[in-house]
């Protein structure tokens, strides 16, 4: 009837539910927990950080935008006030285009599921629904829990970023660690590319040992990480009085036991390694695992747990930062091998010395005789932000040659192999060229020597590294990063000796950090001028 199509033509028809909070949208929001710099919508910037900004690199964000009325996000800055200020707005958009949805009657249809896999359990039914020419869209019973998983997705891969929790089949891989007390807790997930080691005290008696699962080693293994199984590397047990033993055999899961009443197989420390790609996928997870037993008289014991990550295709050098340098850390450093440029993947290759085993720029160590000679091959890393100075004393005799004296003090000062180049980024690779500084070397006065004392010989007497070094990236986060390195050598003059004469000098090495990013001092109107030149690859990888 004529009432009926009219009461039907004037009836409210709802509009589609927004899929997505406009609001908590964020395109421009890259790094996980840091602000990025004019990025307006992004969550983790305080008011502090918007006063910094220039402009909003997203000034609008919408949803869907086939809707013909949708929510609106505006990002602006009120660059009028002082400090200035982040303006937003949630406002109705109106889409004018003619052609948008503007109601839905089908509301399955706001979000999509992924088609049930056929099975040998499932294919008469998935047959005896689709099988005909027409079939209903809607199943009979439409399963809303998006959380459970799909068996396509099992074997999938997931690319990560620097600190994203790894992901397991059912939750996180777990690195116990003490949360407010020295008791371990179980909840803290392990960050991808995030270098950790923790220790904390779990309770535990011999008669309850084989109940606890945080003292199995099933609790550390029994999850896969998404398509990657955690294998067994390595196990070492240890005796009740400290003594380790390395198994020979590591397929064998040993599991919490009474015997004599000792709970032996309880974990004692679990080292993670993972294996990653460029991209950041995880190709390998392996466990090495630390098994102890404890006696009726112990009700708690210390447990140890370690991560770390190598990227496939590389050495697993010790890093010194991600990217930039932390203070306190070793300097990176390597040189380069005969054959530049030729081949590529070896230009730094890993020093061999056993006093500098992990390619680090070192000085001498001070010892308590300070004797010069006998503190030959001591050698101590130098720590990114620390100066640090030492020295020792070196008594001349008469019958002392300067050539061979001269060559003694330049292996005590740079060591038997001095490195050409330093890493810039704590986490720089070896085959990433532009990466390296090169070292300079400077000399106060020229050398000169001759075969005895019979007039004068200049000798080496310090060496003095001077480590320049700026903020580089986001100005929430800046990451430390090194532009350029001297080696300063200083000499002096020593003349002939009387016969039966001594003489002693001292012999020093230091090393100097310097900020060449530092802001000017208060009160001037100017920008800081700094008197250094900039490395030619600085922007890499921009223009």
């Amino acid at each position: 009837p004529p009432e009926t199509r009219a009461a039907a033509r004037v009836r409210p028809r709802s509009a589609p539910a927004p899929v997505t909070d406009v609001a908590k949208l964020c395109v421009c929001d890259l790094l996980v927990a840091q602000c990025d710099v004019n990025c307006c919508c992004d969550p983790d910037c305080s008011a502090a950080d918007f006063s910094l900004f220039t402009t909003c690199s997203v000034p609008i964000v919408t949803g869907d935008s086939h809707l013909c009325s949708q929510k609106a996000a505006i990002y602006s800055l009120d660059v009028e006030a002082n400090p200035p200020e982040r303006i937003f707005k949630l406002i109705d958009q109106v889409n004018p285009s003619v052609f948008c949805i503007h109601a839905t009657n089908y509301e399955q249809a706001l979000s999509f599921r992924s088609p049930e896999m056929p099975t040998s359990e499932n294919f008469d039914q998935l047959l005896k629904r689709f099988g005909s020419a027409t079939f209903s869209a809607e199943p009979d019973n439409w399963n809303m829990n998006t959380d459970a998983q799909n068996p396509s997705d099992v074997n999938e891969t997931y690319r990560y970023e620097y600190g994203v929790p790894i992901r397991t089949v059912d939750a996180f891989l777990r690195l116990p660690s003490p949360v407010v007390s020295s008791w371990c807790s179980d909840a803290n997930p392990a960050g991808f590319l995030v270098n950790q080691a923790t220790k904390c005290t779990r309770s535990v008696s011999v008669e309850k040992c084989y109940n606890v699962q945080a003292v199995s080693m099933l609790f550390y293994i029994n999850s896969s990480i998404l398509a990657v199984n955690i294998t067994v590397q390595s196990i070492v047990v240890q005796s009740l009085n400290g003594m380790r033993t390395l198994l020979n055999g590591s397929d064998v899961i040993r599991l919490p036991m009474i015997l004599d009443e000792l709970c032996i197989n309880i974990v004692l420390g679990v080292s993670y390694h993972i294996t990653y790609t460029d991209a950041g996928e995880i190709i390998e997870a392996a466990a090495s695992f630390v098994l102890g037993a404890i006696n009726n008289e112990v009700l708690s014991i210390q447990q140890s747990f370690e991560i770390s990550f190598t990227q496939v295709n590389t050495k697993p050098v010790p890093l010194s930062g991600n990217p930039g340098y932390v203070v306190g850390l070793p300097i990176r450093a390597g040189f380069r091998p005969q054959g530049y440029p030729f081949p590529v993947e070896i230009l730094f290759a890993a020093l061999v010395l056993n006093t500098n085993k992990y390619s680090q720029l070192t000085i001498l160590q001070s010892t308590s005789h300070q004797d010069c000679l006998a503190a030959q091959g001591a050698r101590t890393p130098i720590l990114f932000g620390y100066n640090m100075i030492s020295g020792c004393k070196l008594r001349i005799t008469a019958a002392m040659k300067c050539q061979p004296l001269t060559q003694t003090l330049l292996d005590l000062l740079k060591g038997q192999s001095f490195p050409e180049y330093v890493a810039s980024f704590g986490n720089s690779q070896a085959q990433d060229v532009l990466d390296w500084v090169p070292i300079t070397h400077l000399h106060t006065s020229e050398q000169r020597i001759s075969n005895t004392f019979q007039s004068s010989c200049q000798i080496p007497v310090s060496l003095e590294i001077e480590v320049k070094w700026t903020k580089y990236g986001s100005l929430v986060n800046p990451q430390a990063r090194i532009v350029n390195v001297t080696a300063t050598i200083t000499t002096t003059t020593l003349k002939q000796l009387p016969s039966g004469r001594e003489r002693t000098i001292p012999v020093t090495s230091s090393v100097v950090f310097t900020d060449i990013s530092s802001p000017a001092e208060p009160g001037y109107k100017a920008w800081p001028t700094i008197n250094a030149r900039l490395p030619f690859d600085f922007f890499f990888p921009f223009v």
